[in-house]
């Protein structure tokens, strides 16, 4: 499927819901490196890409690795929900803007020159068409 329509695949995923809210989720793992290679490849993401950003967990597929999933738990949600609250906004210390802005501390906010350099980045004007 991920070679043909990759909007189609489908993926071993659950959610755990209470009352309408989600409270939790989680899915089963890709454990096939011929997955995990597909899936590369549907996101126009090389091998050779693919082997310098993610090698060390290609070679663990080749090793075998069983299938594993997980789940989380959102805390916020459980605890929306126990206080009758309308949104998880209310329930959050320091929410987030749908923009994810946080109107508190004002972040995201520019770099500074020191912070820049820091980080060994730079930044560079787009050339206006």
């Amino acid at each position: 499927m991920l070679e043909t329509d990759p909007a189609r695949a489908l993926a071993k995923a659950y959610d755990v819901t209470l009352n309408g809210w989600e409270i939790g989720g989680g899915s089963v793992r890709i454990h096939r490196a011929e997955v995990q290679s597909k899936v590369f490849a549907a996101l126009g993401i090389g091998a050779e890409e693919a082997r310098a950003k993610f090698g060390f967990l290609l070679d663990a597929l080749q090793y075998g690795a069983p299938p594993h999933g997980g789940i989380a738990f959102g805390l916020d949600r459980m605890t929306a929900l126990m206080c009758g609250a309308d949104s998880i906004r209310d329930v959050i210390a320091f929410p987030k803007t749908q923009r994810g802005q946080c109107l508190l501390t004002q972040a995201p906010s520019p770099a500074d020159e020191r912070q820049l350099r820091e980080l060994h980045l730079r930044v560079r004007e787009q050339a206006k068409p």
